[in-house]
Order: C-alpha cells, then sequence, then structure tokens
C-alpha cells in the first residue's frame, strides 16, 4: 500500500469504519512506515479538539432547527373515521387508523419510524391530501418520507402509485413490475408494511386469486374505498367466480385485467373471458399496453 492510499483512509481508520481486510492493510503498513503512524497521531490529536470546541446551540436556534427538522403528528377526522398523521418537513411519514388511540399510536411511530413525534396541527395540503384520498380521489403528487424503508420496499411503492384510480392489479403484477417476478411475498409484506396507505394506494392491490384481499384499516375499508374510486367490484367477483382472470376484446385482439379502463370499454358481444395467459394467447390475443398483464 502506498503512503497517499493509507493517508486518505486514517480518520476512517482511527474511527473503525474501514472493512477488516481494510483495517489490516492500513495496520501493517502504519508499522512499517514511521511518517503515516506520525500523521495518524496527528489526526487522533485533531479530533480530540475538534470534540472540545463542541458547544451548545443558543436555544432560539435550536428551537429553530427542532420546528424544521423534527417529526410531528396530529389527528384527521375523516367519514370513514380518525386517522393519526405523523409528518416532517420532507412529507408525511405514517398514517394509521384513529382506533389505536395517541398513546399507542406514538409507540407504533417510535417502533416503525425510529423516532419519536411532537404533536401539531396538520399543514392543510396535508390534511386535504388525505381527504381527498378518503373521497376517491387521491393525488400522485403528495408528498411522502419513505427514508426508512429499503430501496426494493421504495421501487414497488413508487410503482404502486402509477396503478390508476378506478383499476386494480394483483400482487404478482407489482413484482414483475419491479423487476423481481418471484418476490411476490416480499410484495406482500411490502403491502402489509406500507406506512402511508391511502396515499400509496396498497387498497388497489389484490390476490390474483379473486376477492380484494387484507387491508391495515380492514376489509370493509377497502372495499369503500375501491367502491368510490370506481371499481367495478361486483363485475370482478363475478369473474373470480367464474374463474376468469382476464378479458379480451375480438376487434382488437387484446387482453386486460378486468378493471383495466380498456376492458371495461369492451362492448358485451365483443368481450372473451380468459382463464390464463396461455389460453389468451392460444386463441392469438396479445396482452394490454395499459394494464400490462403478464
Amino acid at each position: 500500500m502506498r503512503c497517499t492510499e493509507a493517508s486518505k483512509a486514517l480518520d476512517a481508520y482511527r474511527s473503525g469504519e474501514l472493512t477488516r481486510k481494510e483495517h489490516q492493510e492500513i495496520s501493517l503498513h502504519l508499522a512499517a512506515c514511521p511518517g503515516c503512524a506520525a500523521e495518524l497521531a496527528g489526526v487522533h490529536e485533531l479530533a480530540a479538539r475538534i470534540v472540545r470546541l463542541r458547544s451548545r446551540a443558543p436555544w432560539d436556534v435550536f428551537r429553530h432547527v427542532e420546528s424544521q427538522a423534527a417529526d410531528r403528528f396530529a389527528a384527521v377526522e375523516t367519514d370513514l373515521g380518525r386517522l393519526w398523521v405523523g409528518f416532517n418537513a420532507r412529507g408525511i411519514t405514517l398514517i394509521d387508523p384513529g382506533g389505536t388511540g395517541e398513546r399507542l399510536f406514538l409507540r407504533s411511530y417510535a417502533k416503525r419510524i425510529g423516532r419519536t413525534a411532537l404533536q401539531d396541527e396538520l399543514p392543510p395540503s396535508f390534511e386535504r391530501a388525505i381527504h381527498l384520498a378518503v373521497a376517491g380521489k387521491a393525488r400522485r403528487d403528495v408528498c411522502v418520507d419513505l427514508s426508512g424503508l429499503s430501496s426494493f420496499q421504495k421501487a414497488v411503492l413508487d410503482i404502486l402509485r402509477k396503478i390508476p384510480r378506478g383499476e386494480v392489479r394483483p400482487y404478482e403484477w407489482l413484482a414483475r413490475e419491479a423487476g423481481r417476478p418471484r418476490a411476490v411475498r416480499a410484495v406482500g409484506n411490502t403491502m402489509a408494511h406500507n406506512p402511508v396507505p391511502l396515499l400509496l394506494p396498497c387498497h388497489r392491490v389484490v390476490p390474483a386469486s379473486g376477492g380484494i384481499g387484507k387491508y391495515a384499516f380492514g376489509s370493509a375499508m377497502k372495499r369503500t374505498l375501491l367502491e368510490r374510486e370506481g371499481v367495478p367490484l361486483e363485475q370482478m367477483e363475478q369473474y373470480t367466480r367464474s374463474g376468469v382472470r382476464y378479458v379480451g376484446c375480438r376487434s382488437t385482439g387484446i387482453y386486460c385485467y378486468p378493471s383495466c379502463r380498456d376492458a371495461r370499454r369492451v362492448k358485451a358481444g365483443n368481450r372473451v373471458p380468459f382463464g390464463g395467459v396461455r389460453e389468451a394467447m392460444r386463441q392469438g390475443f396479445r396482452p394490454c399496453g395499459h394494464c400490462r398483464p403478464q
């Protein structure tokens, strides 16, 4: 190892940020290089002096930083019940059903987000977004803070926002769109732990076998939300009972998920039901470019 390489890594060596292999290489170099060993001693001395320079910030500065950076929470009354909402300067961080109570919400917030929250008034834009979502008119441009989630979870939730209002998709569709077609269970876990339901519409994800599936706020609320968004639940349930998973159009030769806006425009005489992808493809149908079935 050259001295220039060792010199760049001395502070990381001091603070223990290197890998075991990197630490061993630096140690061997320091044992053989008095110059770098002396430089490391200087780094230690500088770090100690910097610590002694630390001082308490003025109270008004502390309060200003706290007001900008701290997490907050508030209760929102909707026609579907009370909701607890956590938020910060970056966006909404958590939405929980109001039946949990304030103490349980704060406990859940600390466990899921890893921070405490202070009670405050919800910004008008956030409150308006929640009321629109409850009314079945959720917008895609609401700011949310997903900083504690993994890159895969963020990717899945970002794709989730692209499911059109009034339509649903199966879990396997989300996994495929995320580039992980076999990660259906991981997608299900992401939906179950979605920190911002309503705004990130996990209620639009349903089992491939039919039915509406589970939901953080209960199946009844999930059904209400889907109905308010215009999802044709009764028709979809009839398809499920008949073993229909896809709907094709004779005139275009395209097949879709039953809730797709294109499938719902197909006239009864042109509609062709399919129980699976192979059946549709054997009859010469191709997948819809909007809902992108398998």
